[in-house]
């Protein structure tokens, strides 16, 4: 199989840490978390409760595909990447660039969030997430998995599919 580029994806909660290391474990890729790499003011802002708007994810969005971009071989990296923009900001850094979407409900989220109390993400945060999500279902490049599934249910799926892959 040839090395793939891909962004895990979803709102907080919804695994995307959790998928994005067993998928850089599995396939042999580097692993960018894409939280690592917030500017300190995008953090603070997260801590305070404050919602990001565009400005503050573009710079975040250009570092991130940048260093995917830069990454010899396979790279995953997780980012939300919760509008089609902010996924074309993407792929004009990375060609080929492919999406695994993790669908997940508001509620299991929302529990999910405040199961993590020293992250600095609040639960009163993924009511903004979810009124900024758009469905990257009609996308090329794109594979849903659930929340509900297990670990190794979404990593045979995306496996196979990546086999399946160009």
């Amino acid at each position: 199989m040839n090395p793939h580029k891909l962004v895990v994806r979803g709102v907080a909660g919804s695994g995307k840490s959790t998928l994005g290391q067993g998928l850089a474990r599995r396939l042999g890729y580097a692993l960018i978390e894409g939280d690592e790499h917030h500017l300190p003011a995008s953090k603070a802002r997260m801590r305070a409760g404050i919602p990001h708007e565009d400005s503050d994810r573009e710079p975040w969005l250009d570092l991130l595909g940048d260093l995917v971009a830069a990454s010899p071989g396979g790279a995953v990296l997780t980012c939300s990447a919760l509008k089609r923009s902010y996924r074309d900001r993407l792929r004009s850094r990375v060609p080929g660039l492919k999406f695994v979407f993790i669908e997940i409900d508001r509620e299991t989220a929302v529990e999910r969030v405040a199961a993590r109390p020293a992250h600095m993400f609040p639960p009163s945060l993924v009511a903004n997430q979810f009124a900024t999500l758009e469905s990257p279902k009609a996308e090329a490049g794109v594979i849903t998995v659930f929340a509900t599934e297990s670990l190794g249910e979404q990593l045979a799926a995306v496996t196979e599919w990546l086999e399946d892959s160009p």
